[in-house]
């Protein structure tokens, strides 16, 4: 495909040094590709100082360096960071001593998989010996086994775009399996056959979506086939690993491809049942609004809103309770005489299928109560109505949602997905109300921190008792009294505090 100028066949050509020449592409594509590679040059230019220098070491050592991967794939697409992978001949022993006395620091966790990371002037480096690794077929993790050559390290990676590398200090592209016409047509392939890298790394389907999610990019039919062929291939893949490919895609700029793509190839089957589970049969008698849809719906409106939480987006919490809020849908409905069909507690239910299912993907605690929190809480607003509530209905709003305030609010207004626009911009002005409403309580009453108007010790004073569980119970029903009628002094709040003693079995005794 590609042509060193002047020169022989080498699959590459010299970033910055010499003309680019692309041989029977389309104009289109021929177009994306040469601003591919001027957008390489400006990125490899801005690098250079380090990537330049480090190929020099190497080099001068009788070895080869090359910067590689999704380095390479981000250099192209004009959005390569501070973290840069490369790939080497050099083993990792000789790896720390050419990055010794130049590196800032270095770590050599992973040694043993032949990976060497260095810091050097704001840049996290990693670099990883030739590979050619071999697989067994009943674990996604190979035999290490370090290569020869660049070639045979590329035809081990995942996808043709990651299956790139830039030969240092001389700037050479190498691309043996077409990546960068996959890169200009925007489509995802595997070096060699995706059922021959499915059966090594079953992770890689998983991958395939999220890469399609993140760079907006087709995956080949081909791909999308051995998917759905070789679904049950990840169920050998750790649930870290699922959850951390998941996570990535949930927070990537438009999951919803991803995830269509899982759902239809079977892989969220065996991965996320609850959301494959959502396309519930609607038949004509018994209408209802498509769950499924509706949830990657409110998934993206959720993303368009996350400029109103405190550290803006993307969030994980915010989006995975998007997604996920309506799985008790299934396990309740209910066809109702008329024609009718009812999903009762169906917010309870979800939030214990969310916790039971964020819990086997190993996610934090801290996660998995957030997000069972928000699945529970998402349905409280609409018994809002027209602004009905009291102040005790508010408040007690504001501390149930407790820390996930700002994130309830964002799923709440994210779940109307009506087509009418009426009832929508109803709806709009109601939740509108409410958060003025629990904006002026929170300057009234410092809302966001609702607690009873006396504390243990001072209701251990009052009431001349010592600590024990009868102390646990006045301080809650303090609080129930303070949700209901706001703020107390201390001399009303030690009248209701005696109120309640007189007619506790305790206080007689």
């Amino acid at each position: 495909m590609l042509r060193r100028a002047g020169g022989p066949r080498l699959g590459g050509t010299r970033l910055g040094a010499v003309p680019w020449c692309v041989v029977t592409e389309p104009k289109e594509a021929t177009d994306v590709l040469s601003k591919a590679q001027r957008q390489a040059v400006r990125q490899l230019l801005r690098i250079a100082p380090v990537a330049d220098e480090l190929g020099a070491r190497f080099r001068a050592a009788g070895h080869e360096l090359a910067l590689v991967g999704g380095s390479v794939r981000d250099a192209l697409l004009d959005r390569l960071g501070q973290d840069l992978d490369f790939t080497t001949s050099a083993h990792p022993e000789q790896t720390k001593r050419l990055l010794s006395g130049w590196a800032d620091n270095i770590w050599d966790v992973g040694q043993k998989f032949g990976t060497i990371g260095a810091h050097k002037d704001g840049f996290q480096i990693e670099i990883t010996t030739y590979r050619a690794d071999s697989y067994d077929g009943t674990t996604r993790k190979p035999a290490v086994e370090y290569g020869t050559s660049i070639t045979d390290d590329l035809v081990r990676r995942d996808f043709t775009v990651n299956a790139m590398a830039v030969l240092l200090p001389g700037r050479e592209f190498v691309d043996p399996h077409g990546g960068l016409a996959d890169l200009g047509r925007k489509v995802i392939r595997t070096p060699g056959t995706p059922q021959r890298s499915f059966s090594d790394d079953p992770l890689r389907m998983l991958r395939a979506a999220r890469f399609a999610s993140q760079l907006d990019f087709a995956v080949a039919p081909e791909v999308v086939a051995a998917m759905s062929d070789m679904a049950e291939r990840i169920d050998i893949v750790s649930a870290e690993r699922v959850r951390d490919e998941l996570s990535k895609l949930v927070l990537s700029p438009r999951p919803r491809t991803g995830l269509t793509l899982l759902v239809d190839t079977g892989l969220a089957e065996r991965v996320l049942p609850e959301l494959p589970a959502l396309r519930l049969e609607i038949d004509e008698h018994h209408r209802h609004k498509d769950v499924y849809e509706h949830s990657l719906t409110v998934l993206e409106q959720a993303i368009e809103l996350e400029d109103r939480l405190p550290g803006g987006g993307p969030d994980l919490v915010t989006r995975l309770a998007a997604l996920l809020h309506d799985i008790g849908k299934p396990r309740t409905r209910r066809f109702e005489s008329g024609g009718g069909v009812s999903f009762h507690h169906h917010d309870v239910v979800g939030a214990k299928m969310a916790r039971k299912r964020l819990t086997a993907l190993r996610y934090p605690s801290a996660v998995v109560d957030s997000v069972a929190l928000l699945t529970q809480l998402h349905l409280r607003f609409h018994g809002y109505g027209g602004g009905e509530w009291t102040d005790s209905a508010v408040r007690r709003y504001v501390r149930d949602a407790g820390d996930e305030l700002a994130r309830l609010h964002v799923l709440t207004r994210a779940d109307c997905t009506t087509r009418n626009r009426r009832k929508a911009q109803a709806l709009q002005r109601s939740y509108d109300s409410l958060e003025d409403r629990i904006a002026r309580l929170a300057e009234e009453e410092e809302l966001a921190a609702i607690r009873p108007d006396l504390d243990g010790n001072q209701i251990m004073s009052i009431l001349g008792i010592p600590p024990g569980p009868v102390v646990g119970r006045a301080y809650r029903h303090l609080l129930e009294v303070r949700l209901d009628h706001g703020v107390l002094d201390e001399e009303a709040a030690r009248a209701e505090l005696l109120r309640w003693w007189s007619e506790q079995p305790e206080s007689s005794a």
